[in-house]
Protein backbone atom coordinates (compact mmCIF):
# COMPACT_ATOMS: atom_id res chain seq x y z
CA UNK A 1 0.00 0.00 0.00
CA UNK A 2 2.92 2.35 0.88
CA UNK A 3 4.85 1.37 -2.52
CA UNK A 4 2.04 2.49 -4.41
CA UNK A 5 1.64 5.41 -2.60
CA UNK A 6 5.01 6.76 -2.96
CA UNK A 7 5.12 5.86 -6.58
CA UNK A 8 1.84 7.90 -6.97
CA UNK A 9 3.86 11.03 -5.25
CA UNK A 10 6.91 10.22 -7.47
CA UNK A 11 4.84 10.06 -10.47
CA UNK A 12 3.07 13.48 -9.59
CA UNK A 13 6.54 15.01 -8.61
CA UNK A 14 7.57 14.23 -12.28
CA UNK A 15 4.99 16.15 -13.85
CA UNK A 16 5.18 19.15 -11.64
CA UNK A 17 8.85 19.12 -12.43
CA UNK A 18 8.46 18.92 -16.21
CA UNK A 19 5.37 21.90 -15.88
CA UNK A 20 8.42 23.58 -14.50
CA UNK A 21 11.09 23.23 -16.54
CA UNK A 22 10.80 25.27 -19.48
CA UNK A 23 13.46 23.29 -21.88
CA UNK A 24 11.70 19.97 -20.68
CA UNK A 25 8.38 20.73 -21.47
CA UNK A 26 9.40 22.06 -24.56
CA UNK A 27 11.22 19.11 -25.53
CA UNK A 28 8.07 16.95 -24.52
CA UNK A 29 5.55 19.29 -26.27
CA UNK A 30 7.97 18.82 -29.26
CA UNK A 31 8.44 14.93 -29.52
CA UNK A 32 4.26 14.93 -28.93
CA UNK A 33 3.47 17.07 -31.70
CA UNK A 34 6.13 15.02 -33.82
CA UNK A 35 3.82 11.69 -33.09
CA UNK A 36 0.69 13.59 -33.36
CA UNK A 37 2.01 14.91 -36.84
CA UNK A 38 3.30 10.84 -38.27
CA UNK A 39 -0.74 9.72 -36.68
CA UNK A 40 -2.32 12.03 -38.70
CA UNK A 41 -0.23 11.03 -42.02
CA UNK A 42 -1.17 7.72 -41.21
CA UNK A 43 -4.53 8.42 -41.18
CA UNK A 44 -4.45 10.55 -44.35
CA UNK A 45 -3.15 8.18 -45.83
CA UNK A 46 -5.98 5.61 -45.02
CA UNK A 47 -8.66 7.75 -46.38
CA UNK A 48 -6.47 8.41 -49.73
CA UNK A 49 -6.34 4.16 -49.84
CA UNK A 50 -10.07 3.96 -49.48
CA UNK A 51 -10.66 6.60 -52.38
CA UNK A 52 -8.32 4.39 -54.62
CA UNK A 53 -10.75 1.53 -53.92
CA UNK A 54 -13.70 3.20 -54.53
CA UNK A 55 -12.04 4.78 -58.05
CA UNK A 56 -10.19 1.12 -59.12
CA UNK A 57 -13.50 -0.61 -58.80
CA UNK A 58 -15.89 2.45 -60.38
CA UNK A 59 -13.38 2.36 -63.19
CA UNK A 60 -13.81 -1.57 -63.61
CA UNK A 61 -17.08 -1.65 -63.29
CA UNK A 62 -17.70 0.57 -65.80
CA UNK A 63 -15.47 -0.42 -68.27
CA UNK A 64 -17.55 -4.42 -68.33
CA UNK A 65 -20.76 -2.74 -68.04
CA UNK A 66 -19.94 -0.84 -71.64
CA UNK A 67 -17.62 -3.26 -72.94
CA UNK A 68 -20.95 -5.50 -74.75
CA UNK A 69 -24.57 -4.71 -75.26
CA UNK A 70 -25.45 -7.85 -73.73
CA UNK A 71 -23.96 -6.49 -69.89
CA UNK A 72 -27.05 -5.73 -67.32
CA UNK A 73 -26.79 -1.75 -66.79
CA UNK A 74 -27.49 -3.08 -63.08
CA UNK A 75 -24.29 -3.69 -63.11
CA UNK A 76 -23.37 0.28 -62.61
CA UNK A 77 -26.79 0.14 -59.74
CA UNK A 78 -24.15 -2.02 -58.12
CA UNK A 79 -21.28 0.15 -58.23
CA UNK A 80 -23.08 2.60 -56.98
CA UNK A 81 -23.66 0.74 -53.75
CA UNK A 82 -19.94 -0.23 -53.84
CA UNK A 83 -18.86 3.20 -53.53
CA UNK A 84 -21.19 4.42 -51.01
CA UNK A 85 -20.05 1.43 -48.95
CA UNK A 86 -16.28 3.07 -49.50
CA UNK A 87 -17.94 6.18 -48.50
CA UNK A 88 -19.62 4.87 -44.87
CA UNK A 89 -15.72 3.43 -44.83
CA UNK A 90 -13.92 6.55 -45.45
CA UNK A 91 -16.40 8.34 -43.22
CA UNK A 92 -15.20 6.25 -40.28
CA UNK A 93 -12.06 6.32 -40.81
CA UNK A 94 -12.50 10.26 -41.38
CA UNK A 95 -13.80 10.73 -37.34
CA UNK A 96 -10.26 8.87 -36.35
CA UNK A 97 -8.02 11.11 -38.77
CA UNK A 98 -9.94 14.22 -37.31
CA UNK A 99 -8.90 13.25 -33.79
CA UNK A 100 -5.42 13.35 -34.17
CA UNK A 101 -5.33 16.60 -37.18
CA UNK A 102 -7.35 18.53 -34.12
CA UNK A 103 -4.86 17.93 -31.79
CA UNK A 104 -1.98 18.96 -34.31
CA UNK A 105 -3.90 21.83 -34.99
CA UNK A 106 -3.76 23.16 -31.59
CA UNK A 107 0.10 22.67 -31.58
CA UNK A 108 0.20 24.52 -34.62
CA UNK A 109 -2.11 27.56 -33.38
CA UNK A 110 -0.99 27.54 -30.04
CA UNK A 111 2.66 26.85 -29.79
CA UNK A 112 4.15 26.93 -33.18
CA UNK A 113 2.09 30.39 -34.34
CA UNK A 114 2.62 32.01 -31.26
CA UNK A 115 6.23 31.42 -31.34
CA UNK A 116 6.61 32.77 -34.43
CA UNK A 117 4.45 36.13 -34.27
CA UNK A 118 3.00 36.21 -29.97
CA UNK A 119 2.34 39.47 -30.52
CA UNK A 120 -1.45 37.71 -31.53
CA UNK A 121 -1.39 36.24 -28.44
CA UNK A 122 -2.65 32.41 -28.09
CA UNK A 123 -5.95 31.50 -30.08
CA UNK A 124 -7.18 28.95 -26.75
CA UNK A 125 -6.10 29.78 -23.54
CA UNK A 126 -6.57 26.56 -21.87
CA UNK A 127 -5.41 24.85 -25.09
CA UNK A 128 -3.06 22.31 -22.58
CA UNK A 129 -6.12 21.82 -20.83
CA UNK A 130 -8.14 20.79 -23.76
CA UNK A 131 -5.11 18.75 -25.15
CA UNK A 132 -4.17 17.12 -21.31
CA UNK A 133 -7.90 16.03 -21.29
CA UNK A 134 -7.48 14.65 -24.60
CA UNK A 135 -5.28 12.60 -24.05
CA UNK A 136 -6.52 11.36 -20.46
CA UNK A 137 -9.67 10.29 -22.77
CA UNK A 138 -9.63 10.13 -26.29
CA UNK A 139 -13.42 11.21 -27.72
CA UNK A 140 -14.06 11.87 -31.51
CA UNK A 141 -14.51 15.34 -32.48
CA UNK A 142 -17.48 14.93 -35.15
CA UNK A 143 -20.70 13.44 -35.70
CA UNK A 144 -20.70 10.48 -38.72
CA UNK A 145 -23.45 12.52 -40.30
CA UNK A 146 -20.77 15.48 -40.55
CA UNK A 147 -17.61 13.21 -41.72
CA UNK A 148 -19.98 11.60 -44.13
CA UNK A 149 -20.85 14.98 -45.10
CA UNK A 150 -17.48 15.85 -45.64
CA UNK A 151 -16.61 13.49 -47.69
CA UNK A 152 -19.24 13.04 -50.47
CA UNK A 153 -18.48 17.16 -50.93
CA UNK A 154 -14.67 16.26 -51.21
CA UNK A 155 -15.28 13.19 -52.99
CA UNK A 156 -17.84 11.00 -53.35
CA UNK A 157 -20.48 13.28 -54.84
CA UNK A 158 -18.84 13.90 -57.49
CA UNK A 159 -17.96 9.70 -58.30
CA UNK A 160 -21.65 9.08 -57.51
CA UNK A 161 -23.19 11.52 -59.91
CA UNK A 162 -20.30 10.17 -62.55
CA UNK A 163 -22.13 7.14 -62.26
CA UNK A 164 -25.59 8.42 -62.25
CA UNK A 165 -24.87 9.92 -65.52
CA UNK A 166 -23.31 6.16 -66.79
CA UNK A 167 -26.25 4.33 -65.67
CA UNK A 168 -28.81 6.76 -67.38
CA UNK A 169 -26.70 6.76 -70.73
CA UNK A 170 -26.25 2.99 -70.55
CA UNK A 171 -30.34 2.54 -70.43
CA UNK A 172 -30.72 4.69 -72.86
CA UNK A 173 -27.41 4.01 -75.47
CA UNK A 174 -29.23 0.11 -75.23
CA UNK A 175 -32.62 0.71 -75.69
CA UNK A 176 -33.58 -0.54 -78.78
CA UNK A 177 -36.22 1.01 -79.05
CA UNK A 178 -37.58 0.65 -75.96
CA UNK A 179 -38.77 2.91 -73.77
CA UNK A 180 -36.85 4.04 -70.22
CA UNK A 181 -39.23 2.61 -67.64
CA UNK A 182 -38.89 -0.75 -69.81
CA UNK A 183 -35.22 -0.71 -70.31
CA UNK A 184 -34.44 -0.03 -66.59
CA UNK A 185 -36.62 -2.62 -65.04
CA UNK A 186 -34.41 -5.02 -62.94
CA UNK A 187 -35.62 -9.01 -62.99
CA UNK A 188 -39.35 -7.70 -61.37
CA UNK A 189 -38.53 -4.44 -60.83
CA UNK A 190 -40.01 -1.99 -62.96
CA UNK A 191 -38.24 0.55 -64.65
CA UNK A 192 -40.32 3.27 -62.68
CA UNK A 193 -39.85 1.60 -59.48
CA UNK A 194 -35.67 1.43 -60.34
CA UNK A 195 -35.76 5.30 -60.91
CA UNK A 196 -37.44 5.69 -58.11
CA UNK A 197 -35.12 4.15 -55.51
CA UNK A 198 -32.64 5.46 -57.32
CA UNK A 199 -33.57 9.12 -57.47
CA UNK A 200 -34.21 9.26 -53.61
CA UNK A 201 -30.98 7.61 -52.91
CA UNK A 202 -29.76 10.33 -54.91
CA UNK A 203 -31.97 13.05 -52.96
CA UNK A 204 -30.67 12.07 -49.45
CA UNK A 205 -27.18 12.37 -50.23
CA UNK A 206 -27.04 15.49 -52.13
CA UNK A 207 -28.95 16.52 -48.71
CA UNK A 208 -26.48 15.22 -46.68
CA UNK A 209 -23.36 16.91 -48.64
CA UNK A 210 -25.79 20.21 -48.88
CA UNK A 211 -27.18 20.33 -45.76
CA UNK A 212 -26.37 23.75 -43.36
CA UNK A 213 -24.61 23.16 -40.26
CA UNK A 214 -22.08 24.26 -37.71
CA UNK A 215 -19.26 22.02 -38.33
CA UNK A 216 -17.18 20.45 -35.52
CA UNK A 217 -14.00 20.05 -37.72
CA UNK A 218 -11.03 21.94 -36.56
CA UNK A 219 -8.05 23.06 -39.07
CA UNK A 220 -9.83 22.10 -42.22
CA UNK A 221 -9.62 24.65 -45.78
CA UNK A 222 -12.45 26.07 -46.31
CA UNK A 223 -13.96 28.48 -49.00
CA UNK A 224 -13.99 32.09 -48.26
CA UNK A 225 -11.19 32.32 -46.36
CA UNK A 226 -8.30 32.39 -48.80
CA UNK A 227 -5.22 34.58 -47.53
CA UNK A 228 -2.70 35.70 -49.28
CA UNK A 229 1.41 35.93 -48.15
CA UNK A 230 1.93 39.23 -47.83
CA UNK A 231 4.86 40.50 -50.07
CA UNK A 232 8.06 42.50 -49.01
CA UNK A 233 10.44 43.88 -50.81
Amino acid sequence: MGSDNEQDATEEELGDEIGEEISTMNSVLGDAYRGELDRETTWRGRLDQTTTWSVTVMAAILTWAFSSPDNPHYIILVAVLAVTTFLVIEARRYRDYDVYRSRVRLFQKNLLADALDPSQGLTHDDWRTQLSSDYRRPTVKITFLEAASNRLRRIYLALLFVLLLAWIFRVTAFATGESFRTAASVGDFSGTVVSVVVGVFYAVILVISLWPHDRGAMGEFRKGEEHAWKRTG
